[in-house]
C-alpha cells in the first residue's frame, strides 16, 4: 500500500516516495530501489519498530526465495552510507538487536506538522544545522584524503626519527631548550601508532571511525599542534614568512580532518 503522505523531510534530506527519489539541500542522491523503500518504511513510523518481517513481506514477499538477512543488511548499509549515518552512533536509524529497525530523527510528512519520535530529545536547531550543513561528497574521496593525511603525518615522523642529530644541532645553534630531538622522538613514536590506526581504518572503510575518531581527537590534536611547530626549525632555510604560514597550515589540518571523518562517517 503507497504512503498516506507521499514526500517526508528529515534534517535537509527531502524523500519522494511516489518517485523513489532523495535529496539532500536540493541535490539529488543515488539510492537503489531497495534501500529506498525501506527507508520510506522507516519514515511512515517515526519513532517505532519496523520490525525485519514486516520489511520482509513488503520488500520481498513471503513467497520470494532470496537470502534476506545479507539482502537487508545490505540495505541498510547502503541506505546509511547515503545519509552519512553510523550503526553505533545513530542520527537516523537506529537497530534493535534481532528485532528491526526505527527511525529517530524528526520527520515532516508533506502537508502535514512535524513529527518527533518519544525516543528522541527534541535538539537545539543550531546543532541540527551544524550536523548536516556539510556538502555532500563522494565517499571515496573522503576516504582517499583521509588517507592522504595520515601518510603526510607519518612522513613527518620518519624524517623526524631518521634525522635527530640534525634537530640536535639546529636546535643547539638556535640556542632552543636541551632535549628537542627527545621530545621529537617520543612525540614521533606516539603518533606511528595512531596514524597506523586510522589509516587501516580508512583502508578498511570502517564504519565506526566516527565515534573512535572522537575519542582519539584530543590527544592528535595535542600531538598536531606540537608538529605544527616544526617548520620553525628550518627558519633559517625557509624564512620566517614561509615558516609561519607553513605552521598556520598545519594548524588547520586536524580541523579538517575532523570535517573528512563527519563527511565520510557521521558526527565524529
Amino acid at each position: 500500500m503507497p504512503p498516506a503522505k507521499k514526500i517526508f523531510r528529515f534534517g535537509v534530506y527531502e524523500a519522494d516516495a511516489l518517485t523513489g527519489e532523495l535529496h539532500k539541500g536540493g541535490a539529488r542522491l543515488r539510492l537503489q530501489e531497495q534501500p529506498f523503500q525501506v527507508l520510506v518504511m522507516l519514515l511512515e513510523r517515526p519513532g517505532e519498530l519496523v520490525t525485519r518481517e514486516e520489511i520482509r513481506q513488503r520488500l520481498w514477499g513471503a513467497e520470494t526465495f532470496v537470502d534476506f538477512d545479507h539482502s537487508l543488511n545490505t540495505a541498510i548499509n547502503k541506505l546509511r552510507e547515503t545519509l552519512n549515518d553510523s550503526a553505533t552512533e545513530p542520527r537516523y536509524i537506529e537497530t534493535l538487536a534481532r528485532r528491526g529497525y526505527r527511525f529517530i530523527a524528526a520527520v515532516e510528512a508533506a502537508g502535514g506538522a512535524g513529527v518527533l519520535p518519544a525516543t528522541e530529545t527534541p535538539a537545539p536547531e543550531a546543532s541540527e544545522a551544524s550536523a548536516d550543513s556539510l556538502p555532500a561528497a563522494p565517499r571515496g574521496a573522503v576516504r582517499f584524503l583521509l588517507a592522504l593525511i595520515q601518510v603526510m603525518y607519518l612522513s613527518f615522523y620518519l624524517a623526524a626519527l631518521a634525522k635527530l642529530a640534525a634537530i640536535g644541532a639546529i636546535a643547539e645553534a638556535a640556542r632552543l631548550p636541551g632535549g628537542l630531538p627527545e621530545l621529537a622522538a617520543a612525540a614521533a613514536v606516539l603518533g606511528i601508532p595512531f596514524r597506523l590506526y586510522l589509516l587501516s581504518a580508512t583502508a578498511f572503510d570502517y564504519r565506526g571511525l566516527g565515534a573512535k575518531f572522537r575519542r582519539l581527537f584530543p590527544y592528535l590534536f595535542a600531538l598536531d599542534v606540537l608538529w605544527a611547530l616544526a617548520p620553525f626549525l628550518l627558519m633559517g632555510k625557509i624564512g620566517f614568512g614561509l615558516a609561519f604560514a607553513s605552521t598556520a597550515a598545519l594548524l588547520y589540518v586536524p580541523f579538517s580532518q575532523r570535517t573528512l571523518v563527519r563527511m565520510g562517517y557521521g558526527r565524529p
